[in-house]
């Protein structure tokens, strides 16, 4: 098994590539061919990773992430991290861009295997992003009429 600072070093390799630099040609040095994904609105495998991303990076141009914590223990990885950007680029989430900014907090939790990410789960702070996206209320209201109907 490899030992904590190498596992942090391949996600921290892969943070600066694809979330900062939203470059995604290493992609195959950083995820495993069977990469995992445990976020629900995320497809599977390195190309659905590919496919949430592209969206996001299009809708969202200046996206950034900015590492606030790293902390590894054995195959483990968890990063704190801040987003931030402009949703300038494009339609996302139902929304055509809006022009806001956008900052949210995002916990990200990395399983490193033989040097390459082999699982990922996440926690986002989504009602501060569906608030700055102006659809936390359109999604509360159609939430309370279902409850009604």
């Amino acid at each position: 098994m490899a030992d904590n600072d190498s596992n942090k070093d391949v996600v921290k390799r892969f943070y600066d590539d694809v979330f900062i630099g939203h470059d995604m040609s290493r992609l195959d040095s950083y995820m495993r061919d069977d990469y995992i994904q445990h976020n629900a609105d995320c497809p599977q495998g390195k190309a659905g990773f590919v496919w949430f991303f592209d969206v996001i990076f299009r809708a969202v141009p200046d996206f950034k992430y900015t590492l606030k914590r790293m902390i590894a223990e054995g195959d483990i990885v968890m990063a704190y991290s801040a987003t931030t950007g402009t949703h300038t680029g494009g339609a996302w989430l139902g929304k055509e861009a809006t022009g806001n900014g956008l900052s949210f907090d995002v916990v990200d939790i990395f399983r490193v295997q033989d040097g390459k990410i082999a699982e990922h789960w996440d926690v986002a702070d989504t009602f501060s992003l569906f608030s700055q996206l102006g659809i936390a209320g359109r999604l509360l209201k159609e939430q309370a009429e279902g409850r009604t109907s």
